[in-house]
């Protein structure tokens, strides 16, 4: 089988397309240029200009051809401008979720197909499987500390059809023993953290440049009612937030909730984080049909937050409802909610 494989230069990528190889399949490597990275900037490090001379290397070395494609006006236009937006609203993105699934995904399908590929694969943790009937499910990888099930929420079955994880039946450890075996210089390559198209990691300052309107004075105000102080615009806060306040307290303080119109920062006590009910938009159910009534179901709602039980419905438009047995901190706008059965996915949003 031909199989397209993303190659972003890091170690699970690489070893993702060494197996294939090596199962005999017909492997092209396929790395983007996301962004412009000229200049005294340091980037993240992931997809940097190093990454996609590490995806080349890495394919020399397995005997696969390798191209570089450049999706700079796609990863502006799908990515970076929803970033920026989302600060601006006074929510939080998840920039890897929206590129995964709005960008990656869909850009490499349609460039399997100039290859005459019958699949995409990507060196995400996590597993689709077939179940027989024409449809197909997304699982959780095999190891909970790499898992990355929560950012592909949005793939839609016809994606899911022609995806391959091949790491996601491994773990980290496994993984990187089989790059030694193969001998990929990326072996002991560290995981990147960062948002890898913000120089030097100052998100609030790439905000402020793109959105200078952003950048305005408001108030910070407690939960009770009172003024504490003033903050130089609202991107520089999320949900949760407890460092970096300004403010003197004799109890800690932690950013409850953002109003753009308003410009106000919310801040309060810990328990004043607590939640048990949200709502999401732009829902995708990995079945394709929504439920028809309440369902039981555990939730994550940030890429660490260990998921919870509790039940969600479908609303109109592409909406969800989600009660928690029990409250949540930090329930934040602008990230992910993804609901989950056991180790499948059973879809996934944005939160209100």
């Amino acid at each position: 089988m031909r199989v397209v494989v993303a190659m972003s230069g890091g170690v699970d990528s690489a070893v993702a397309a060494a197996l294939l190889h090596e199962q005999g399949h017909e492997v092209i490597g396929v790395s983007m240029q996301l962004y412009d990275q000229r200049g005294p900037e340091t980037f993240g490090s992931c997809c940097s200009l190093d990454d996609l001379h590490d995806a080349r290397r890495v394919a020399t070395t397995i005997g696969v051809p390798h191209y570089m494609m450049n999706f700079e006006r796609q990863f502006q236009e799908t990515v970076v401008a929803n970033f920026v937006g989302e600060y601006a609203a006074g929510r939080t993105p998840l920039p890897c979720a929206r590129c995964n699934s709005d960008l990656k995904f869909s850009t490499l399908l349609e460039r399997a197909e100039g290859f005459g590929a019958e699949a995409v694969a990507t060196g995400h943790y996590a597993r689709v499987s077939d179940q027989g009937d024409g449809r197909y499910r997304l699982q959780r990888g095999v190891d909970p500390d790499k898992d990355q099930s929560y950012f592909l929420f949005a793939l839609t079955q016809a994606q899911l059809a022609r995806a391959a994880f091949p790491v996601g039946g491994l773990t980290k450890t496994e993984v990187r023993a089989h790059a030694h075996r193969l001998a990929l210089t990326v072996a002991e390559k560290p995981d990147s953290q960062e948002i890898c198209f913000v120089p030097n990691g100052d998100y609030a300052s790439f905000v402020a440049v793109r959105a200078p309107d952003v950048a305005r004075r408001g108030a910070i105000v407690h939960v009770d009612g009172r003024t504490l102080g003033a903050h130089e615009g609202i991107h520089h806060y999320t949900v949760g937030q407890r460092k970096g306040l300004g403010l003197s307290s004799a109890a800690p303080l932690y950013v409850i909730q953002l109003d753009a119109e308003s410009g106000r920062v919310t801040v309060g006590p810990r328990e004043a984080l607590d939640r048990r009910t949200l709502t999401a938009g732009s829902v995708n159910w990995i079945a394709g049909a929504a439920p028809a009534g309440w369902v039981t179901a555990s939730a994550q709602i940030r890429h660490r937050h260990r998921a919870a039980p509790g039940q969600v419905r479908a609303l109109p438009d592409a909406r969800a409802e989600l009660v928690f047995d029990t409250p949540q901190p930090a329930i934040t706008p602008g990230q992910a909610v993804v609901f989950y059965d056991g180790e499948s996915v059973l879809g996934g949003g944005w939160i209100d």
